[in-house]
């Protein structure tokens, strides 16, 4: 067998352990942090070659994963080294010959919705943009989920998932294309997340209740692709119970046009992210659309959301900076109707 054969996928050789290099890109963080974590907490591997080289056993590996498991969730790092360290003994001690066979602990329930500190959500961006580098998906989705539950969709989605995703965007711009699938496995859990949240309507809007008749449209502009901002007020709409027709990305104008005129909606939403997708002219012909029996037809309330309407404004638009702005000048269209 030749040298190239007998190596693992990670270069090193069959049976002797991982290196320190193959683990970090394995647990997305820096060979540093495994060192650190070594000298600090114990969290060493039980091998050491001639010459102080580093290999790292399945054993070394399940108590680094379950350390990173509980960092991610926003465990001080010393805490959470004796934790993963307490699970080692405990498995150990119930399989004496097979090894250790790590079991995650049971996820704590998280508290009733309330306004995070400052400190709290820069704990829960570090942890969830680890756990996306470590492509950790059962954490990924922990995290947004425990995050919603916590501090409800609209906090979470501004104070976690947008910053987050920023951060991202910004290391895979800084590192080439190193990072376009952490970005892409990001994107997929949030989006997946708040498709549940739209599911799961938490104050239904009542029955025959004023304003509650028409759905709302949602729609982003012709050319544009991007639309998980779209899909978060989509569930923030959703929990709230407020019927709405969310049509995505790229709808020609038709399509909007012919939903606008056909729903009677009180607010039409248009997203664009890019000043290149984002037609003054759209705007104004939506909300030019009439419907309805003559003396008594009606009109939408356009709403321009997104950094792509940055620039000339359409008279009578509302033009939202936030999620929960956009919410709020829903909800006082709908009063007014």
């Amino acid at each position: 067998m030749s040298e190239g054969q007998h190596r693992g996928r990670d270069g090193d050789s069959a049976g002797t352990g991982v290196t320190t290099g193959a683990l970090a890109r394995r647990l997305g963080v820096s060979p540093t942090t495994l060192r650190t974590w070594d000298r600090r907490y114990g969290l060493g591997p039980a091998r050491r070659d001639p010459g102080h080289h580093r290999r790292w056993s399945d054993r070394d590996i399940a108590v680094l994963e379950e350390m990173g498991r509980l960092t991610s969730a926003g465990m001080p790092p010393a805490e959470a080294a004796h934790q993963a360290l307490k699970l080692l003994d405990a498995a150990t001690a119930a399989h004496p010959l097979t090894g250790p066979v790590i079991v995650p602990g049971p996820r704590r329930s998280a508290p009733p919705a309330r306004k995070p500190s400052s400190d709290t959500m820069v704990r829960r961006r570090k942890g969830l943009s680890r756990a996306a580098v470590r492509l950790d998906a059962p954490t990924v989705q922990d995290l947004l989920a425990d995050a919603v539950e916590s501090h409800g969709l609209v906090t979470a989605w501004q104070e976690l998932m947008v910053p987050t995703l920023h951060a991202v965007g910004r290391k895979w711009e800084e590192a080439g294309d190193r990072y376009v699938e952490v970005e892409h496995l990001l994107s997929w859990h949030i989006s997946r997340t708040l498709h549940r949240c739209a599911a799961e309507p938490k104050n239904p809007a009542p029955s025959g209740a004023p304003g509650t008749e028409a759905p709302l449209v949602l729609a982003c502009v012709p050319g544009e692709q991007h639309c998980l901002p779209l899909e978060a007020l989509s569930a923030a709409l959703g929990e709230l119970g407020l019927p709405q027709r969310m049509f995505g990305a790229a709808v020609p104008v038709e399509a909007v046009s012919s939903a606008v005129r056909r729903t009677g909606p009180a607010v039409v939403v248009l997203w664009a992210q890019a000043r290149s997708t984002a037609s003054v002219p759209l705007a104004r012909h939506i909300a030019d659309i009439r419907w309805g029996v003559r003396g008594a037809r009606g009109r939408p309330v356009v709403m321009l959301a997104g950094p792509g309407w940055a620039g000339p404004a359409v008279r009578g638009a509302l033009r939202p900076t936030s999620l929960r702005e956009a919410l709020g000048q829903i909800d006082r269209v709908r009063g007014s109707a």
